[in-house]
């Protein structure tokens, strides 16, 4: 939220400066989360000063130009080639000096140079209105006013005004701070606190009074849970023009862009007070009444950015006699209800309209306004009126209005103030030391909370109906500390701290891998569990109708709990390819979510992410590229870790991997990992491939620790390796050579490895060529030649019959 100073000193005259004045908003709650110089004209027009025409003649070489000697003040004319039409000698005119830099509508600025023009030095620039940023005319120069000294100052000649204008960070709960006074009043508060006691100046609608009841608009509100409280006023003989300048340096400083001096007056009240407001054309109200009502359901209407939309039964709409539809309320105006350059006379809506409703309507719609950012958070609803005549006298004075009747008023039920009892002892633990007691009186004071009852215990207060956030003790408490300071609260240079001991089972296998991981060069990531509905199109194995969907997303990329880990861990990989980090290894550990008949389902899983090169480009050494086997020796690495071993491997059903397996211990399914489908990463814009491992981590944390750990002496007798070169066909795997070993010789044969896979031009057609190696011992006695080969002729035996493998 933009907050200017100046605006903020119409309502505090205090001479703090810009940064001590943030520091304090900051320190009241208020985050200033940045401080920026605004000027009502870019550049403040430095370096352009009043001059004088002291000669003008024709450029000898340019018929649309002329040369010209100007009294820039300084005692020595310069020569200034001019193209505009209507300079002539005797004129005092505005001029940018040489170094003096100009900006362009889009704040592109260019610098005045000395140079020559058509053979004519020129030493400056007579300038026209829109290139001073003073309008928009460029029909010729600008001649001012023949009492100006030359050499003055252009800056004092025109009503520049230079501002300060605070980012502030508002928290949602801060509705009472969403305006300009609003934040002054906090401000009054926090001076109070620093000994500077100022008069908070509210603007004056005293001279507010009716000219004539002739053209009077009847409102009816059929729910009055929808809208508490609704006023209106009609306004007629308005002229909509420009606005003054003033208020159109007020909009311009926070960001907005003015219009005409009814929505600019209705946007200035809205940030000045808090209080959204609205104005129709009177002209399009048939029947004379102003209906609040809902309509039915699916009911067509065109918004102000003339997009058509379809409209609830839950949506609150401003409506005719008629019942056509005028505007969203308490969000967007109707398309063909504003005001444009033809009204002549307006009926001003100034109302409070039930928060939730609201949120709900601006979600669903997806507006996002200066009206509906109020409203949800809650306004104040006393205001309601006051914000409505103050609008009132500014169309008055600044368009020409006349009050055409009086001020309809629908408030059937009055909100009364909140009342709060509050305690000392309860302050002084929340707080943690003793305040004085006359200095919680005169914080709550300064917040207009104000004291009804004082006992030796505390204090009975009513909060203004303002302050939405404050209903119970403990917003008392917080209160009286934000204004005392929570600087000043001290605190012990003494820290004490109990150790603890964390027995959770879960916690610690975490660690375990996560340290595993860590130690591989892999970084943890922690992905939103809302996610975009559209991601299920991508498997068919995801089912949209096991989706836990959002009664109220904050957006369609949040719109729904994921049912996969991959696709967040995708969007984490595409942000840092984007970025020029491309070898990357990521790990988390999340839940999937699932509705189905039998209820919501929550499943932990642990994934993992790995593309690009294993480890970082180095002259030490050789790049490698992440591959499936890689990403399979770190899984297995890590179940080995947690005692898991033994496992069973079969080709993967997940439709998201172009080749995978899964990773399963008996009939209990483990990891399935594999390399994600292109399409998939089309869609991330990922052109490199990556692996992906989806652990069930539930049914890994079920399985650690039952397994009985053996422990024996290390061998006295050596190993013995052999390799057998083995001519296969292009079907048998791996896997049946390692079982066949062990079928064969169960008791001296330790470790069966594959170390080389040869496919080629060499080999008959459909075959390949694996080089297996073989580790044979003998725990009691060091192992003879004979029976070693012994084995080895049995090994050999046993492929030739079950694989009709032949030794190369």
């Amino acid at each position: 939220m933009k907050i200017s100073y100046n605006w903020l000193q119409q309502f505090l005259q205090t001479d703090w400066e810009a940064e001590k004045t943030g520091e304090l908003l900051t320190d009241l709650g208020l985050e200033v989360e940045g401080i920026e110089t605004v000027e009502s004209i870019k550049g403040s027009l430095k370096g352009v000063v009043v001059g004088e025409v002291l000669t003008c003649e024709k450029h000898a070489n340019a018929d649309k130009l002329k040369v010209t000697t100007v009294d820039l003040g300084n005692g020595t004319p310069v020569q200034i080639v001019c193209g505009a039409p209507n300079v002539a000698v005797g004129q005092k005119v505005p001029v940018a000096t040489v170094g003096t830099m100009l900006y362009d509508e889009k704040g592109e600025g260019f610098k005045i140079k000395k140079g020559k023009i058509r053979g004519e030095e020129s030493h400056g620039m007579i300038c026209a209105e829109d290139e001073l940023g003073l309008g928009q005319s460029h029909d010729g120069i600008m001649v001012l006013d023949e009492s100006l000294v030359p050499g003055t100052p252009c800056s004092e000649v025109f009503n520049i005004e230079t501002d300060y204008v605070f980012e502030i960070g508002l928290t949602p709960n801060r509705a009472d701070a969403m305006s300009h006074y609003g934040v002054a009043r906090d401000l009054r508060a926090g001076l109070i606190q620093q000994g500077t006691s100022i008069e908070l100046i509210s603007p004056s609608v005293s001279d507010f009074h009716v000219d004539e009841r002739t053209h009077k608009i009847d409102i009816e509100v059929e729910d009055k849970d929808l809208a508490p409280r609704y006023c209106g006023i009609t306004i007629t003989d308005v002229e909509v023009k420009e606005s003054p300048e003033w208020i159109q340096n007020r909009l311009k400083a926070i960001g907005l862009t003015p219009k005409n001096n009814i929505v600019d007056i209705t946007n200035y009240v809205l940030h000045e007070l808090g209080q959204p407001l609205h104005a129709f054309d009177a002209s399009k109200i048939r029947g004379g009444k102003v209906v609040v009502k809902t309509l039915e359901e699916g009911t067509k209407f065109t918004t102000l950015d003339d997009v058509e939309r379809e409209l609830s039964s839950e949506d609150i709409m401003i409506c005719d006699a008629d019942d056509n539809p005028l505007c969203i309320g308490g969000v967007f105006g109707g398309a063909k209800s504003g005001v444009t350059e033809h009204t002549t006379s307006i009926f001003l809506e100034s109302a409070y309209f039930n928060p939730v409703s609201v949120r709900k309507t601006a979600k669903r719609h997806g507006l996002n306004t200066d009206a509906s950012f109020r409203f949800e958070r809650g306004i104040d609803i006393n205001t309601t009126k006051y914000a409505l005549k103050r609008a009132a006298l500014l169309i008055e004075e600044y368009a020409g209005g006349k009050m055409s009747s009086d001020i309809l008023d629908f408030y059937p039920v009055k909100l009364e103030d909140f009342e709060v009892f509050l305690s000392f002892e309860n302050a002084y633990k929340l707080i943690g030391q003793e305040i004085p007691k006359e200095t919680i009186k005169k914080i709550l004071a300064s917040l207009d909370i104000k004291i009804n009852s004082v006992t030796e215990a505390g204090l009975g207060l009513v909060v203004p109906s303002y302050r939405v956030d404050v209903q119970r003790e403990a917003d008392i408490i917080e209160e009286i500390l934000r204004v005392y300071g929570y600087n000043n609260v001290e605190f012990s240079h003494k820290l004490n701290t109990s150790i603890s001991f964390d027995s959770d089972k879960e916690v610690k296998i975490e660690n375990i891998v996560a340290d595993q991981l860590t130690s591989l060069g892999f970084n943890e990531t922690m992905a939103n569990s809302l996610t975009k509905a559209d991601y299920i199109e991508l498997s068919e194995n995801l089912n949209a109708d096991f989706n836990v969907e959002m009664l109220n997303p904050l957006s369609n990329d949040l719109k729904v709990m994921r049912q996969s880990l991959l696709f967040s861990g995708l969007e984490s990989v595409a942000y840092n390819i984007n970025r020029k980090n491309n070898s990357l290894k990521f790990y988390e550990f999340g839940k999937t979510y699932h509705k189905y008949e039998s209820g919501y389902q929550e499943d932990k899983h642990l994934t993992l992410f790995v593309t690009g090169n294993r480890t970082q480009d180095s002259w030490k050494v050789a790049t490698q590229i992440s591959d499936f086997f890689y990403v399979k020796g770190i899984v297995t690495a890590l179940l080995s870790r947690l005692g898991i071993d033994k496992l069973k491997t079969t080709p993967t059903k997940s439709d998201v991997f172009s080749e995978g397996i899964t990773l399963s211990l008996g009939k209990t399914k483990l990891v399935e990992l594999g390399v994600v489908k292109r399409a998939i990463l089309k869609e991330f814009s990922i052109k490199q491939e990556v692996l992906f491992a989806d652990f069930n981590w539930q049914n890994i944390l079920d399985l650690v620790g039952k397994k009985k750990i053996k422990v024996a002496d290390l061998p006295k007798f050596p190993s013995v390796k052999r390799d057998l070169a083995l001519l296969l066909d292009n079907k048998v795997e791996f896997k049946e050579i390692y079982n066949l070993a062990f079928q064969s010789e169960r008791k001296l044969l330790k470790e069966v490895d594959l170390f080389d896979v040869y496919e080629g031009d060499k080999l008959p057609e459909g075959k390949k060529s694996y080089a297996v190696s073989f580790v044979l011992q003998d725990e009691n006695k060091t192992l003879a030649d004979k029976q070693i080969d012994k084995i080895m002729q049995k090994l050999q035996q046993t492929f030739e019959k079950n694989l009709d493998a032949v030794l190369r």
